[in-house]
């Protein structure tokens, strides 16, 4: 009886702290210390901003649930701008790679031109201090004015190859009129310089030459003009993506996505995979848009390293400069009485000083008959030949342009699809829940998202279900149209290089080129040195007879004629032969240059 009764007590007692513990876990609210440290731990703003326990907050406007919440309007405003603040940072670390790539290879384009040009500019400032002592101290700005233009027509500056060439011999004929054809002129006036800067333009001193190194340059330094501009096009492309603006629509539609979970305190459950994707494709929906002309910026890019570097082209030009110029200072002298009669008539008679000369290797034209005056300038270009830099060592060349360009070219093709993939690479990762058997879909918890995934682009958002897109953001459209400016303009520069340059083997600056190519890397044991070793002594004969009527004729292709000796060998065959006719027999070098100086030396030009 007793037993009994205490089992009875004790059945009572168990069923008493049963109902209590009931009634007080029907009670308790579960607490918000997770929200709390999430909060915290992502730094979206002040911890006071979240609530101990849930609420019922009415006044949400992203994260509206029926039950209690730990999320305030003021949480929902700070999510808001760590979304913003987030999806910037996302942006950027896919970008890394592509803008590090870019960054690189713009400093290692520029380090290679700089090399080159630096090598160029020693190799014709060696030229005037060998061949032309007279002038040297004088030409040494000119040629620092040249190759600065060059330099920056290559980063894109608002000039010309042809401006910056033609500037060149402007400020080059004066020096060579008063040092190299009558070198007892001293104290030119100002105005008489002047008078020679403009006489140069009608007068045409030296011949073709000037129009063949313009033609030559402009052909080679266009590519890497282009390339310059593409680099700095792409940098600005990658970093105005990662800056444009979130619409009200897509930082709502973020918050709903990686937030609002948070409010439930569900902060470790993850956003279904297509969920992600439309959310990521209605907000990068302008971004996607670049895709097409991205990929048509990819090939411009491809096309335009492998034009620069795929045949030297560009270190051909550039070490070339100097021989150009040593050829029409040469073809100068040798007209040396004729500029000085219309000289003459035009500035008139400038100051004389005689026997002041301080090299003995040039001789005044006036002094001495044509032949003996080139005989003598070519002598002392080969007497000092050895002392000119015929090659760029290998401490002072940055990696070739060939292997750059290669380099650089084989990672941005796999970029080809950088603005198509983009929401799809911000999804993958830790974003989104793979392996889980629920995730997220923006209401509630599910095991899969059942909604439509819609594609990239603009046109595609029409559908999307998450989110509404308005139209194309103006900075992207701004983005897209330089694109598409930029291919358009490579695409009709190159249809014009091609017209008004034309094949290579058609003008006269061909043959060095060509030479080149068909060696590969140029090297002294190549014979391809450069032009500046031989002498075009019947192109100068006969360009000295018609130039002044035809200068704006095609340029003839020229049979280069070795004279690397103190004498000059005509080929009795070639087209330009002095003779006149390919059946006669040839003359002996001396006696050819002779005949031909005297026949044209009582021709009236």
């Amino acid at each position: 009886m007793a037993a009994g009764g205490s089992r009875a007590v004790l059945g009572l007692w168990l069923l008493a702290a049963g109902l209590c513990g009931a009634a007080v876990a029907a009670g308790r609210s579960p607490s918000c210390h997770e929200v709390r440290t999430a909060f915290q731990l992502r730094q979206i703003g002040p911890l006071k901003l979240v609530p101990d326990v849930p609420t019922a907050e009415s006044d949400l406007q992203i994260c509206q649930h029926r039950a209690p919440t730990c999320c305030t309007k003021k949480m929902e405003e700070s999510y808001q701008a760590a979304v913003r603040r987030e999806r910037a940072q996302s942006i950027q670390a896919l970008n890394f790679e592509l803008k590090y790539m870019i960054v690189g290879h713009i400093t290692a384009f520029q380090e290679a031109f700089e090399s080159l040009l630096r090598f160029a500019e020693n190799r014709t400032s060696s030229l005037f201090e060998t061949a032309y002592r007279p002038m040297a101290k004088e030409a040494a700005e000119p040629v620092k004015e040249l190759f600065t233009d060059i330099s920056l027509y290559i980063l894109g500056a608002e000039t010309t190859v042809e401006s910056a060439v033609l500037r060149f011999f402007d400020s080059l004929f004066p020096l060579v009129y008063s040092r190299l054809i009558n070198p007892g002129i001293t104290d030119l006036s100002e105005d008489y310089t002047e008078c020679l800067r403009l006489t140069r333009q009608d007068i045409n001193p030296f011949g073709h030459y000037s129009k063949n190194m313009v033609t030559e340059l402009s052909r080679s330094l266009w590519a890497s003009r282009m390339l310059s501009q593409a680099l700095s096009l792409g940098i600005e492309v990658i970093n105005s993506t990662e800056h444009a603006a979130l619409s009200k629509e897509c930082s709502r539609a973020l918050v709903r996505m990686q937030y609002c979970p948070h409010c439930q305190g569900l902060t470790l459950i993850r956003p279904c995979v297509g969920y992600c994707l439309n959310v990521m494709r209605g907000c990068l929906a302008s971004v996607a848009e670049l895709d097409a002309q991205w990929r048509e910026f990819i090939s411009t890019l491809e096309y335009l390293t492998s034009e620069m570097a795929a045949s030297h082209e560009l270190e051909t030009a550039l070490a070339g400069i100097w021989s150009s110029i040593n050829e029409a200072v040469l073809h100068a002298q040798l007209n040396g009485p004729q500029l000085s009669a219309t000289v003459d008539k035009v500035c008139g008679q400038p100051k004389q000083q005689e026997g002041n000369l301080s090299s003995a290797s040039i001789v005044p034209v006036k002094d001495v008959t044509g032949t003996q005056t080139f005989v003598m300038a070519h002598t002392s270009l080969n007497n000092r030949r050895s002392s000119l830099p015929l090659k760029a060592s290998k401490n002072d060349k940055s990696r070739s342009l060939k292997k750059i360009s290669r380099e650089f070219i084989s990672y941005m093709k796999r970029s080809r699809t950088f603005y198509a993939s983009i929401a799809e690479r911000l999804c993958d990762g830790d974003l989104v829940m793979r392996d889980s058997s629920t995730c997220w879909n923006g209401e509630d918890v599910v095991e899969s998202y059942t909604s439509r995934v819609v594609s990239n682009g603009l046109k595609a958002q029409i559908n999307n279900p998450e989110l509404k897109v308005r139209g194309l953001d103006p900075l992207i459209k701004n983005l897209i149209d330089k694109l598409q400016h930029f291919n358009q303009l490579d695409a009709e520069k190159a249809k014009l290089k091609l017209e008004r340059w034309g094949p290579r083997d058609a003008g006269s600056g061909a043959g060095r080129s060509e030479e080149m190519e068909s060696s590969g890397d140029c090297d002294d044991e190549d014979g391809c040195q450069g032009s500046g070793d031989r002498m075009h002594t019947a192109d100068v004969l006969k360009d000295k007879k018609t130039h002044a009527e035809n200068r704006n004729e095609p340029k003839p292709t020229v049979k280069k004629i070795d004279t690397t000796t103190s004498t000059s060998t005509v080929n009795s065959s070639s087209k330009h032969s002095v003779t006149g006719t390919g059946s006669s027999p040839a003359l002996s070098a001396p006696l050819a240059v002779l005949a031909a100086l005297a026949a044209l030396w009582h021709c009236p030009l």
